[in-house]
């Protein structure tokens, strides 16, 4: 169950969104389509069935993947941020501020899935400094991507 009022947006902070009202059904597509418009194995996507979606900064930019659905993404960083069809509008789910609370239920496309997206879980994992050889590197690191949740002080100097 999703919180009634959602907030996200793109990585730079350029396009954010606000979603009132409970959304619909969260689900990945493995369509090729989908795979190429994420840049990924998979997109994941939560309807908006009847919440309603606001733009709050900027907007969209649109290509239309096929003629009957148009994506929309950042036009500054290119985060993808929705699917437009007849049927409604999905949001990918990675860009709300808080995406834990989206559990999709579904996969479509699977005729596209690629062979080994089911055993990425059995790969050994680890956290991000216990990469020995980029900790250096990563202590030096300073991410200019809007935070989750807007703030005040948002956009920092460099973007001003």
């Amino acid at each position: 169950m999703t919180k009634p009022i959602q907030t996200g947006g793109c990585q730079c902070g350029a396009v954010r969104f606000r979603v009132n009202g409970q959304l619909g059904d969260a689900s990945v597509c493995h369509c090729r389509m989908c795979q190429k418009a994420f840049g990924n194995f998979y997109a994941p996507l939560v309807s908006l069935h009847n919440a309603k979606l606001a733009f709050t900064r900027g907007e969209p930019k649109y290509f239309h993947s096929s003629n009957a659905v148009k994506r929309g993404f950042c036009g500054d960083c290119g985060t993808p941020l929705c699917y437009e069809a007849p049927d409604g509008i999905g949001l990918a789910i990675a860009v709300f501020d808080d995406p834990e609370t989206i559990v999709p239920k579904i996969q479509w496309g699977i005729e596209g899935k690629l062979s080994y997206v089911d055993h990425i879980p059995d790969l050994p994992g680890e956290d991000t400094m216990a990469d020995q050889d980029a900790v250096s590197f990563l202590a030096t690191l300073v991410s200019y991507q809007h935070p989750d949740h807007d703030t005040e002080t948002w956009p920092p100097e460099k973007f001003k």
